[in-house]
């Protein structure tokens, strides 16, 4: 799965990857874009999700991942499971607009 392209453009142009959300679960830690299919294909993902792409985490127990439409999900790491997926932002822009 594709990642949107916003988001590739944000880690190209050197923007933060890891610093404060101002919405649970508060904290966000961005993969390199060139190591997203190696932890996808390690974390199973398609496997345990399919449908999404992960790019991060909250630096703890949870994913952040991307869906088809680009909307931006959290997942618990254990179990790994499409219904425990909880939107938190529509797109890239919106996630971005709640960083700190």
């Amino acid at each position: 799965m594709k990642t949107p392209e916003e988001y590739r453009t944000f880690m190209a142009e050197g923007g933060p990857t890891s610093g404060g959300l101002s919405v649970d679960p508060g904290w966000f830690d961005l993969w390199p874009v060139a190591q997203l299919d190696e932890l996808n294909a390690a974390y199973k993902t398609d496997d345990f999700v399919p449908g999404f792409c992960g790019f991060g985490s909250n630096g703890g127990g949870e994913l952040f991942a991307f869906d088809a439409e680009g909307a931006i999900f959290m997942i618990p790491f254990v179990p790994m499971e499409a219904k425990s997926a909880v939107k938190i932002a529509d797109s890239w822009n919106d996630f971005q607009k709640m960083m700190k």
